[in-house]
């Protein structure tokens, strides 16, 4: 397993479709993992440090856990099959709930879990984006400072 930051969200065009970009902390693979636009806008908010005037879903399953004295030990991306990524929250002492990766990447985020991607589904899914694409991982960090939530056209 390895531990991935995540980078941010974006919208893919022409498709429309957000994805999540993680990437690896002691490595220089990065995993994009398409979402649902709810999904984007929950990570989108807790990035952006928006505190949405109701709790979201993740804010709730963060609360819920706490409330039943558990924490969030880490998120583990555990497998990638016919190109769908699988997760689990790992609650500690044996508890393993399974997850998407987007829900348990929104809830990492809440908690300061960490966040685990399996050596195969880099292996299989990673890219390594060589030097002179580093000017787009660039523009994409800058996108990612001038991103709003609203940008998704989810509800909260």
């Amino acid at each position: 397993m390895k531990r991935v930051d995540v980078m941010g969200v974006r919208v893919e065009m022409p498709s429309n479709q957000p994805i999540v970009l993680l990437r690896e902390v002691e490595g220089d693979r990065y995993l994009p993992i398409w979402i649902g636009a709810a999904e984007a806008t929950s990570i989108a908010y807790v990035q952006q440090g928006v505190v949405p005037p109701r709790p979201l879903t993740h804010d709730l399953l963060k609360d819920v856990v706490g409330a039943v004295g558990r924490t969030l030990a880490e998120v583990r991306i555990t497998r990638l099959e016919e190109g769908v990524f699988y997760a689990e929250l790992d609650l500690g002492e044996g508890a393993v709930v399974s997850a998407r990766p987007s829900d348990a990447i929104a809830v990492a985020l809440r908690t300061g879990s960490p966040i685990l991607v399996d050596d195969g589904v880099l292996d299989e899914a990673g890219v390594v984006i060589p030097d002179e694409e580093e000017d787009e991982v660039e523009r994409f960090r800058e996108f990612l400072d001038q991103v709003t939530p609203e940008d998704f056209g989810a509800e909260s």
